[in-house]
C-alpha cells in the first residue's frame, strides 16, 4: 500500500510527512493521475444531460488527492529539497503537465462544458457558481480547447517544455547560490559587522569544518555583510558573486534558459491568438493590458524619480566624505544604513533585541485575534517535514478553522526568500466545510545557544507580509477549491500581505510586543517614533527598484523578438536604464536569477507588487481614518479575505471600501 494514495489517517487528514518515502511519489502520482482520469472519463461518458452540477461542479471537486500530493511534493521541493527530490521533480513535472493538458484538451469534456456555458441562463446560479462556470469555460479556452488537433499537440509540447525549463531555472539558481561561499580567516576583514552576525559566520564555518568565518549568498548571511562591512573590497566581492548567480557561463548559467522560456511563452500566446504572452496573462488580471501596466509603472516612475535622485545624492555625499568618488551599487546598503543611523539613530542590530521571533509571532497571532477572532494553539501530535517546523491549530470562537505550519530558518535544502503556500485548500462539499492547511516559509537567523532568533525590523515586516497571505488562506470560506483562499487575480493577491505590514509602523501596536528579550523593556518611544519616521526611508530608491523589475518583466513578455540579436545583459540594461540609480556592472545581471518571473507565477505580473501597494495603502487609510482596530471595518475586510476568487476583485474591493482604490493614497504614504 502506498500511503500517498489513501486518505491520510492523521489529525485533520494532515500530510503524514514522517511516513512518506521518496520512492512513494512517482507511483502515487501515476496511480492518482489514473484515478483522476477515470473520474473525468465517467463524467464524459455519462449519458445524462450535461448540467452545472454533473459537469462544472463535478470537475471542480475532481482530483482532490492528486492536488494534495502535488502540494506536498512541490512544497517540499522548495522548503526541504534534496538531489533525489530534484531528480524526481524532473520526472514528475512532465507527467503532471501531460495530465493537465489532456484534461484541458479533452474535446468531449469541453463540449459538455460549452453546452452548460451556452445554456447558463436556464440555471439559477448564484454569484459564486457563475464565477466557477465562467472561470472553467475560460480556463479551457485559454488552454487550447478551441484549437485544432495539430495545434493542441503543439500547445501540449510547449507546456511540458515550459514546466521543465522553469523547474531547471529554479534549480540552477539554488545550485548557483549554494555553490559560492567566502571563507575568511582574518577577523579584521569583518570590521563593522555586529558580533551576533560574526557569530553566525563562525557557526557556518564550523558546519563546513573550516577555521574562521564563512559568508554565503543566503540572505541572512549576505544582507548583513552588505549593510555593515566597512571592507569595501569584501562588499564588492560578495555583490559580484551575488550578481553573477546563474550568469557566469558555468554549469548553472540561465541565460539560454531565459531565451528558451520566453520563446516558448511567445509561441504559446500566438497559438492561442494573443499578440504577446503579456496580453495572454493580463486578460486575467485587474490591469487587463500591457499598455495600462506600463502607463501605471511610468506614472509611478515620474513621481518617484526626483525623490530617488535626492536620496542617492545624500548617500554620495556620505561616501565622498570617506574618499569614495565613484559610489557603486555595492556601497548602497552600507551608506544607506549609515544615513539611517545618522538621521534616525537606528540600526538593525540595535532594534533586533526587541524583536525576538517568538514575540513577533505572538504579536501577529494576537492581531489576527483582535481583528478576526482567531486563536492559535501549538500541536505536537501533527507530523512535520523538519524539526524546525511548528504546527498550530487555528480556531475561531473555539472551533477548528485551519492549520498553520511555520518554517522560519535557512537550510541547504530550502530556497531563499519567504513565501506562503498551502498543503490543502478549503472548500465545502456535501455540506461539510473542509478547512485549509496553510504554511509560511521564511529564512530568519537561527537561534544560537546564547540568544533566541532576533529579527531585523525588515524581517518583522516580512513575517507580517507572509502572515497576511496566510490569513487569506486560513479565512477562506468558499464552496469550490478552485476559487478558495489565494485563488484570486495575481495583481490582487498581494493586497492582504502588504496591508498587514502597515501595522508594524503603528506606535500603539508596536508597544504591545517590541520588548527587549532579556530585560522586558518596551522599545523606547524615541525609537518607535524613529521607526515611524523611517518608514519611508529610501522609499524613492525602493520604488525605482521595484519599477525596474516590473518594467523589465513587462518588456521581456512583450518584446521577446529583440532577444534574437541582443544578449540578456543588453536587454536588461536597456529596459532598466530609466530606473537605474547606479552604474551597471558588466559582470553582473539580475535576470538569470529573477525566479519570480522565470520560475514562479509572476511572469508579466511583477508590476502587481506596486499595483497592490496602491490597494493596501488605500485600504489601510480607511482603517487609519476610523481606528486601526475598528471592528466594523475589520469585519468588512474579513469578508473580502474569506471570499477568495468568488467575485471580481474590483467589486470585492469596492464592497469593502465603498470606492475604487486611489493612487494618491500610495503617493501620500510614500512621499508625503
Amino acid at each position: 500500500m502506498n500511503i500517498l494514495t489513501e486518505k491520510f489517517n492523521t489529525p485533520y487528514h494532515t500530510a503524514p510527512f514522517n511516513e512518506i518515502k521518496n520512492e512513494d511519489y512517482l507511483p502515487a502520482f501515476k496511480e492518482l493521475i489514473q484515478h483522476s482520469e477515470e473520474e473525468i472519463d465517467a463524467l464524459v461518458s455519462s449519458s445524462e444531460e450535461p448540467t452545472f452540477a454533473n459537469v462544472i461542479e463535478a470537475l471542480a471537486y475532481s482530483g482532490e488527492q492528486l492536488d494534495v500530493v502535488s502540494n506536498i511534493f512541490f512544497n517540499l521541493n522548495s522548503a526541504e529539497t534534496s538531489d533525489e527530490l530534484q531528480q524526481l521533480a524532473q520526472e514528475v513535472s512532465p507527467i503532471l503537465t501531460e495530465y493537465s493538458s489532456k484534461i484541458s484538451q479533452n474535446e468531449a469534456l469541453f463540449n459538455k462544458i460549452k453546452k452548460v456555458y451556452d445554456e447558463k441562463e436556464k440555471y439559477d446560479l448564484n454569484e459564486e457558481q457563475e464565477m466557477l462556470l465562467e472561470e472553467t469555460y475560460k480556463g479551457f479556452v485559454r488552454n487550447g480547447a478551441l484549437l485544432n488537433e495539430e495545434d493542441k499537440e503543439k500547445l501540449q509540447k510547449i507546456s511540458m517544455d515550459l514546466s521543465l525549463k522553469s523547474l531547471q531555472f529554479g534549480q540552477n539558481v539554488l545550485a548557483s547560490t549554494n555553490a559560492y561561499y567566502k571563507h575568511i580567516t582574518q577577523k579584521e576583514e569583518l570590521a563593522g559587522i555586529p558580533e551576533a552576525i560574526i557569530g553566525q559566520y563562525a557557526e557556518e564555518a564550523k558546519e563546513r569544518n573550516l577555521e574562521g568565518w564563512v559568508v554565503t549568498l543566503q540572505y541572512p548571511s549576505y544582507i548583513p555583510l552588505m549593510t555593515y562591512a566597512e571592507n569595501r573590497n569584501l562588499r564588492k566581492e560578495l555583490a559580484l558573486a551575488n550578481g553573477k548567480k546563474s550568469f557566469d557561463g558555468g554549469e548553472f548559467d540561465n541565460q539560454h534558459m531565459i531565451k528558451e522560456i520566453l520563446e516558448l511563452k511567445q509561441q504559446k500566446a500566438e497559438l492561442l491568438g494573443y499578440a504577446t504572452y503579456a496580453d495572454f496573462v493580463l486578460e486575467e488580471r485587474m490591469a487587463k493590458s500591457p499598455g495600462k501596466v506600463l502607463d501605471f509603472l511610468n506614472e509611478m516612475l515620474t513621481k518617484a524619480k526626483p525623490y530617488a535622485d535626492k536620496e542617492i545624492e545624500e548617500l554620495k555625499a556620505l561616501a565622498k566624505a570617506d574618499g569614495i568618488e565613484d559610489m557603486q551599487s555595492y556601497d548602497h546598503s552600507f551608506y544607506a544604513e549609515k544615513l539611517r543611523k545618522e538621521k534616525y539613530d537606528l540600526n538593525d542590530e540595535e532594534l533586533k533585541p526587541y524583536f525576538p521571533l517568538d514575540q513577533v509571532q505572538d504579536a501577529v497571532f494576537g492581531l489576527a485575534g483582535q481583528l478576526f477572532g482567531l486563536s492559535f494553539k501549538e500541536r505536537s501530535d501533527i507530523q512535520k517535514y523538519h524539526e524546525d517546523v511548528k504546527v498550530y491549530e487555528v480556531q475561531e470562537n473555539g472551533e477548528y478553522k485551519s492549520l498553520l505550519y511555520v518554517d522560519y530558518f535557512p537550510r541547504k535544502g530550502k530556497r531563499a526568500g519567504a513565501w506562503m503556500t498551502s498543503y490543502k485548500n478549503q472548500y465545502i462539499k456535501n455540506g461539510e466545510n473542509s478547512r485549509p492547511h496553510i504554511s509560511i516559509v521564511c529564512n530568519f537567523s537561527k537561534p544560537t545557544k546564547d540568544t533566541p532568533s532576533l529579527l531585523t525590523f525588515q524581517e518583522v515586516t516580512t513575517l507580517f507580509h507572509e502572515f497576511g497571505h496566510a490569513l487569506h488562506g486560513m479565512l477562506a470560506n468558499t464552496q469550490y477549491p478552485t476559487l478558495s483562499g489565494t485563488s484570486v487575480k495575481w495583481d490582487f493577491v498581494e493586497l492582504p500581505s502588504q496591508f498587514l505590514e502597515n501595522f508594524c509602523y503603528e506606535p500603539e501596536f508596536l508597544k504591545t510586543f517590541a520588548k527587549h528579550y532579556t530585560t522586558g523593556e518596551v522599545l523606547p518611544d524615541d525609537k518607535i517614533q524613529k521607526i515611524e519616521q523611517s518608514k519611508n526611508f529610501m522609499e524613492g530608491y525602493q520604488t525605482m527598484r521595484q519599477l525596474g523589475f516590473g518594467i523589465l518583466d513587462m518588456n521581456y513578455h512583450t518584446k521577446v523578438a529583440e532577444l534574437e540579436h541582443e544578449t540578456i545583459k543588453e536587454f536588461e540594461d536597456k529596459y532598466t536604464k530609466a530606473t537605474q540609480l547606479y552604474p551597471s556592472n558588466p559582470e553582473t545581471a539580475m535576470s538569470p536569477s529573477f525566479s519570480h518571473i522565470f520560475q514562479g507565477g509572476y511572469s508579466a505580473g511583477y508590476y502587481s507588487y506596486k499595483w497592490a501597494e496602491v490597494l493596501d495603502a488605500d485600504a489601510f487609510q480607511y482603517f487609519k481614518e476610523n481606528g486601526i482596530f475598528n471592528p466594523e471595518i475589520a469585519a468588512k475586510y474579513k469578508i473580502l479575505l474569506s471570499s477568495g476568487g468568488t467575485k471580481d476583485p474590483m467589486e470585492l474591493y469596492k464592497s469593502f471600501r465603498g470606492s475604487e482604490p486611489k493612487v494618491e493614497s500610495l503617493l501620500k504614504r510614500a512621499f508625503g
